[in-house]
Formats: C-alpha cells, sequence, structure tokens
C-alpha cells in the first residue's frame, strides 16, 4: 500500500492542518481537498491572510491579548469599564467572554494556569504586571474567570494572596448547573458547586 497519496506540498498541507485543534488526519485531508478544490475562492485568500497574520500579529504589552496593534483594540476602547478587571488563562477563554457580551471590562490574559507537574510556576505566567494594573488603574473587582480544574483553582488562590493588600473585591465565576443542564446527567463535583453557589431568588 503506498504511503503517500499526493505530492509533498499536498502532504505538508494536510500534515499542518491535522495539527490544528480538533483536526485529525482524515479532517485535515477533507478540509485539504475542499481547499484545494476551491483554490481561487479559498486557498489564495487564506494563504494570503496568514501571510499578514504572520506579520503583523502581536501581543498586547497591556493585557496579553492577541492582536494587530499593541495595545489591542480592547484596551483602546474607552467605553470600557476600567474599573472592572477580568483575569482569565488564555486568549481563547477572552474571546468566549467578547462573545457572551455580558460585561464590557478590561481583561489580563495569564498565558496558562498553575501546575507545579507540569513545571510550570508564577514566574513562567503573567502575574508581573496584574498587581501594578490594579494599583494604577484603580481598579474596584477582579473577576477570577478561569477554569474550574485543580490547577485552575491554585492559581485563583495565587491571585488572591497577590492581591491581598489592595482594597480590591475579588470575585470569580460560578459554577454549577449549566443553562439547560438536567441535573440527572450532571457529576456530583458540579452539583455540590451548583449547591454551594446557589442563590436567592
Amino acid at each position: 500500500m503506498a504511503e503517500r497519496v499526493a505530492g509533498p506540498e499536498i502532504e505538508r498541507l494536510i500534515q499542518l492542518l491535522a495539527r490544528l485543534p480538533g483536526l485529525g488526519p482524515r479532517s485535515a485531508r477533507r478540509a485539504a481537498l475542499h481547499l484545494i478544490r476551491k483554490r481561487e475562492e479559498l486557498l489564495a485568500p487564506l494563504a494570503s491572510a496568514l501571510n499578514a497574520a504572520h506579520e503583523k500579529i502581536v501581543t498586547c504589552g497591556v493585557c496579553g491579548n492577541i492582536d494587530s496593534c499593541d495595545p489591542c483594540t480592547l484596551c483602546r476602547d474607552e467605553r470600557r469599564d476600567p474599573a472592572t478587571l477580568i483575569v482569565v488563562e488564555s486568549v481563547s477563554d477572552l474571546w468566549a467572554l467578547e462573545r457572551a457580551g455580558v460585561l464590557s471590562a478590561r481583561y489580563h490574559v495569564l498565558g496558562g494556569i498553575l501546575s507545579p507537574l507540569d513545571g510550570i510556576g508564577p514566574k513562567d505566567l503573567n502575574f508581573g504586571s496584574l498587581a501594578g494594573r490594579v494599583a494604577q488603574d484603580h481598579v474596584k473587582e477582579v473577576i477570577i474567570a478561569l477554569n474550574a480544574t485543580v490547577d485552575g483553582q491554585t492559581t485563583a488562590h495565587y491571585i488572591t494572596s497577590l492581591l491581598v493588600d489592595f482594597d480590591v473585591k475579588i470575585t470569580r465565576l460560578a459554577h454549577g448547573v449549566p443553562v439547560g443542564g438536567e441535573l440527572d446527567y450532571l457529576d456530583e463535583g458540579t452539583l455540590t458547586a451548583a449547591i454551594r453557589s446557589r442563590t436567592p431568588l
């Protein structure tokens, strides 16, 4: 059986697409075929967009977001509430919160979470400017929007200890029953968090 079904350029395209989250080898092959079939409509514009992104994308020196300008578009937006700072693990979390459109606040991207088992400590994450931003920007509330994992909770506790000397309210996202969720299908940990985070009606 032949190891390759196409030339090295196409195989390289498939290999690179397979590295994307959510795409395995089969999905990458289907995506590559679709791009090749729609060469003029998709492949050429995608190649151009990737090249432009490669040249212009930078990490925001203020919050850690990625954009084509520094400070980023969100940090430049004067309509955002400077008194509220949302701390997130990654840019994808920032984008998810922005899609929800619930709060027009400022962000601070850590670039990961504390994970002693993986050798990730405070020096490996974007904690350095967090306290400075809280003091300089007169932040009144820090919302910790981290995943409800052991490492996420450890990171949240570290942030709390880091900001203990500041006159700032520290909150976190509620954990528990998702909208549309059925109790019978939830695990014990989620149900416990939901009971502990109950709110009055």
